[in-house]
């Protein structure tokens, strides 16, 4: 009789795979995998197929693509989070939608631990277990691949032994997560930093010289922050997600090669593809510089920055997320209106945008006939912001030729 259940992180690939025969011999469980297809393009029926053939007691399998992009891409975009300036967090958003899933499946099927297949030096396993005990401090954690201690290639071998068949070898040993936001891969010759990410390394995107010669133009509409349409289509937004991830794949846009510092201390080099993100941050950002005022635009770069660092670390479910959270809708009930993009050659740039919020005035911004801007004005208003640096100026000049005798 077994010691109880467990509720696996079921990826199909190796680490998981490997994860549920470690999981029935070292502590006795009844494994239960939960499978999740995120924008990974999973055939769900044959990964539940895979997860029985390896070992699993049962297959737990969910599309969570719409509670993905609803609740956790929507808000990291109305906060245009960007890791260290390039990297949209994709992985890392879906962590606490995991989490989330993983409490949920054992708190109905009574299990009495979770366990995921994250290593000891990445991120995951700190985004995994701090929401996990966020939302249910009683669940007992597993970290298989953290605790056998098993090297890749020992790994590879070991699967190899247990007749457990994965997509993943030592010639080709990169390791993937994808979602809809975005594509991670390391490991293999990605780990010498001088070497050039190869081109079997990309999946989304094409390479440059692969692209259209011609540019291409996606118009995206917004309302309140989140994409509704996209070139006059009314669409919900991972298919909004998915259409641009296409289009901006076509045309080599996303690819990011970072040397990233992780959250455990350690540098990393991932080689990411996010078109469809990368793509609508821009576009929200640009259309944010329409129609929020100075104040709100300079000091929502800051919780930008704050909310992105609060993610990566694997905060999602803290207080001060939430409360950010709240701050960002505010923002956002003015961030309203289109944006037209230009992709080409590798590049996506805002070349248009247009918003009944709006808050450019053309004739104060003109130079052409038609000017309302008080030139007159100008005189005072710059009179008395310099004040202040005048005064100091004056003071401290007469005190310095006090000192000189002069």
């Amino acid at each position: 009789m077994s010691k109880g259940k467990v509720v696996l992180a079921y990826s199909g690939g190796l680490d998981t795979s490997v994860s549920i025969k470690w999981l029935q011999d070292k502590y006795d469980y009844d494994v239960i995998a939960l499978g999740l297809e995120v924008g990974e393009g999973k055939d769900l029926e044959s990964l539940k197929e895979k997860a029985l053939q390896v070992g699993a007691d049962k297959a737990v399998i969910i599309d969570a693509k719409e509670l993905l992009a609803n609740e956790y891409l929507l808000p990291a975009l109305k906060s245009n989070c960007l890791y260290e300036g390039k990297y949209p967090i994709s992985s890392a958003l879906s962590r606490p939608l995991i989490s989330k899933l993983l409490v949920e499946v054992a708190e109905e099927e009574g299990a009495v631990a979770v366990a995921h297949g994250c290593t000891g030096k990445g991120n995951d396993q700190v985004r995994f277990e701090v929401s996990i005990k966020a939302l249910n401090p009683d669940l007992e954690v597993i970290a298989p691949v953290r605790e056998w201690g098993m090297n890749r290639d020992e790994e590879i071998a070991y699967a190899k032994e247990k007749d457990i068949e994965v997509p993943v070898n030592v010639d080709k040993p990169y390791s993937i997560d994808a979602n809809i936001w975005g594509r991670a891969c390391e490991a293999g010759v990605l780990e010498n930093t001088w070497n050039e990410a190869p081109e079997e390394a990309f999946e989304w995107t094409a390479s440059i010289a692969d692209t259209p010669d011609d540019p291409e133009y996606v118009e995206i509409e917004f309302k309140e922050g989140k994409p509704i349409a996209l070139n006059g289509q009314s669409l919900g937004m991972v298919d909004i997600i998915e259409q641009l991830n296409d289009v901006g794949g076509k045309h080599g846009v996303g690819r990011i090669d970072h040397i990233e510092n992780r959250l455990v201390g350690i540098k990393a080099r991932e080689v990411y593809e996010n078109p469809g993100a990368l793509i609508l941050i821009n576009a929200h950002k640009e259309l944010e510089f329409l129609t929020l005022t100075k104040e709100v635009t300079q000091y929502k770069a800051q919780m930008d920055q704050k909310m992105t660092q609060l993610v990566y670390d694997g905060l999602w479910y803290s207080p001060l997320r939430n409360a950010l959270a709240a701050f960002m809708d505010e923002t956002q009930k003015s961030v309203n209106g289109k944006v037209k993009v230009k992709l080409w050659k590798g590049t996506q740039m805002v070349v248009a945008r247009d918003s009944a919020n709006s808050l450019y005035n053309e004739e104060l911004a003109t130079y052409s006939q038609g000017d309302m801007f008080d030139h007159d004005a100008a005189v005072g208003f710059i009179k008395l912001w310099g004040l202040s640096t005048q005064v100091h100026s004056q003071v401290n000049q007469k005190k310095e030729a006090i000192k000189s005798g002069k």
